[in-house]
């Protein structure tokens, strides 16, 4: 979901198994219980239960209307065309296991196994081919004009099929035996040719989409496509064994109709995280909203003042070092409100890279100096962590411009055998590192704390007259 900003879901991603996997392990599962349907003559693999059938068949159709709600809520954030096709397949194949099927049956005066059997048929082929063709669409997007009446699209859908059907309700043929099969242990290749062939057009198309949207799971990080992939490979292996023993238009409850209930489990488990992911994404802005608020408040009062104070203390006498140390003091308290007003108001999504690099220029443009960065971006850092090196950066390039003279700071990040790196070196004067102890107050101390607390290790190397070099691993 997409609540006006991007969603990090490597972290996400990291949690669930693969998409490849998890729709593999779905594709070995239809094909092994497909092969003990076919090899194996001595299992009962199908009960007469019409209580448990209508359970099934409510619980699905449930989650195919409840998926179908969320993805039409995600389409009217997104306009992807996906999407919009994701919705509208979702909501004709719970259309066809709850409404329609209830419909029909309370009308008087049809013949047993035509149109309560041939209108479902059709939703769910209808059904099966949005779900292939929301999977080849991938990312484009839908026009205003046309998302206005997107929705009516699926009615419109049933309605022209119901219409089609009840005009020749008289001329429709049996689609299946209502009688029950002589054997629950062997396939029953029984019920009209285009009943089977319908079937089969239905699971090629689940089949497919399966595939396809595997791929663009595993491409786009889509925590919803990684459990369609899945999900659809099951929907299909259930309509294989719906040619093999066509239990979904029947009282009987059979392998497809327990694989196509493993089919909306998947779904189900989408529909969750897709749900997780929303709200995580809802509060993340708010979290956002909220940085950017009060770096503006930062950035309106407190910095204000600051360059006032500093702007005035120009007037003081210089003898005594007054006017010196005041504006000292401003200087680095704007230097750490500045640093403030920047992290609150930037995304912590930025690459550590990118980051740290603004974080150089800034001070380098503070004090004149000239910063010249290398630095790896696959180099990764948590939030705490990405805090403390943008400040020993800040206070390694501001001691290099500001007491070290240096004309151009060098900051390098890259990752090595020991770990990752963060090293600042200037041309600057250098200092005796022996009595840096006494001479040099806190900024020192403060990176070798923030070092320690990566945890990392701090080094720091000078030699008068030949510059400093700082050094950050962890």
């Amino acid at each position: 979901m997409q609540p006006g900003v991007a969603v990090q879901r490597g972290a996400r991603a990291r949690t669930a198994p693969p998409a490849p996997a998890l729709t593999a392990a779905a594709w070995a599962a239809g094909l092994v219980v497909t092969a003990l349907i076919l090899g194996t003559p001595y299992l009962v693999f199908g009960y007469r239960s019409p209580a448990l059938h209508l359970i099934l068949d409510s619980v699905d159709g449930c989650v195919a209307f409840l998926l179908a709600y969320l993805l039409w809520g995600r389409f009217v954030r997104s306009r992807r065309l996906q999407d919009l096709l994701l919705a509208q397949g979702l909501f004709l194949l719970g259309l066809a296991g709850l409404g329609v099927t209830l419909l029909v049956t309370h009308v008087d005066g049809l013949r047993p196994g035509t149109i309560e059997v041939w209108l479902p048929l059709a939703l769910r082929l209808l059904g099966a081919l949005l779900l292939l063709v929301a999977a080849l669409v991938d990312d484009r997007l839908v026009r205003g004009h046309l998302a206005a009446r997107a929705r009516v699209v699926p009615w419109l859908l049933v309605a022209a099929t119901f219409t089609a059907l009840w005009s020749v309700r008289d001329r429709l043929p049996v689609a299946l035996d209502q009688n029950p099969p002589a054997s629950a242990q062997q396939p029953v290749l029984d019920g009209h040719p285009l009943l089977l062939v319908a079937q089969g057009a239905t699971a090629l198309c689940f089949l497919a989409a399966s595939v396809w949207f595997t791929q663009q799971a595993v491409r786009r990080r889509d925590e919803l496509l990684r459990w369609l992939g899945p999900a659809c490979a099951l929907g299909g292996f259930a309509r294989v064994n719906y040619v093999l023993f066509p239990s979904l238009y029947s009282d009987w409850v059979y392998t497809g109709d327990l694989l196509r209930t493993g089919c909306y489990v998947l779904l189900l488990v989408g529909a969750a995280r897709e749900i997780s992911q929303y709200w995580s994404a809802f509060a993340r802005v708010a979290v956002l909203d909220d940085r950017r608020r009060l770096a503006r408040e930062l950035h309106d009062g407190v910095v204000q003042e600051l360059g006032y104070i500093r702007a005035e203390a120009h007037s003081i006498d210089a003898d005594g070092g007054l006017r010196s140390r005041i504006m000292t003091s401003c200087d680095r308290a704007l230097d750490e409100a500045r640093a403030a007003v920047d992290a609150l108001g930037r995304s912590p999504d930025e690459p550590l890279g990118l980051v740290l690099h603004r974080a150089a220029r800034q001070v380098a443009e503070r004090y004149g100096g000239r910063v010249v960065v290398d630095l790896d971006d696959s180099v990764d850092a948590d939030a705490e962590q990405r805090h403390a090196l943008v400040r020993i950066t800040r206070e390694a390039v501001s001691n290099a411009l500001r007491h070290g003279r240096a004309d151009c700071v060098v900051v390098r990040l890259a990752r090595d055998p020991s770990g990752r790196r963060l090293v600042v070196e200037d041309d600057g004067q250098g200092f005796d590192t022996g009595a840096s102890t006494s001479s040099t107050g806190y900024g020192l101390t403060s990176m070798g704390e923030r070092a320690a607390g990566l945890p990392g290790a701090f080094e720091l190397r000078s030699v008068p007259g030949k510059g400093t070099t700082v050094v950050v691993t962890w």
